[in-house]
């Protein structure tokens, strides 16, 4: 069995945002030569998320739209994790909800994805880059 590990490093350029990875997930399955096997895909950071979901025109502004609703930004003080002097409180809840990472069963070298599905990295808490691990076990 192989394995393979690789960094991807994503900055968002507001608070709040979606980024589709799927083909920088394809290209870390390509360099590890895996044929047969599994990749998880996670985010390193609290405040962010990765999630499988479709890339059709006008999702991702209502997943911005309806995490915002569920947890609003403002006012900042109806978070406790606030009084600490932050101001993220909200991006933590967001994050919970939409998940910490993703599992994709590779199968003859490629994404066994949905016909649908991508892979997304979500920001709640943006404007610094941030990690997300890539780990490819197989043969």
């Amino acid at each position: 069995m192989k394995s393979f590990r690789k960094e991807l490093w994503i900055e968002i350029p507001s608070r709040v945002g979606f980024l589709n990875i799927t083909e920088q997930i394809v290209q870390c399955l390509n360099e590890s030569r895996i044929q047969e096997g599994f990749v998880l895909v996670n985010a390193k950071h609290i405040t962010a998320s990765v999630f499988i979901n479709g890339d059709e025109k006008g999702l991702l502004q209502d997943f911005a739209l309806w995490l915002e609703r569920l947890a609003p930004h403002e006012p900042i003080t109806q978070y406790h994790h606030n009084e600490t002097g932050g101001t993220n409180g909200d991006a933590h809840l967001k994050r919970q909800i939409m998940g910490r990472e993703v599992m994709v069963a590779v199968t003859n070298g490629i994404l066994d994805l949905g016909p649908y599905e991508q892979i997304f990295y979500g920001e709640f808490d943006g404007l610094r880059e941030k990690r997300v691990l890539v780990k490819i076990i197989g043969e």
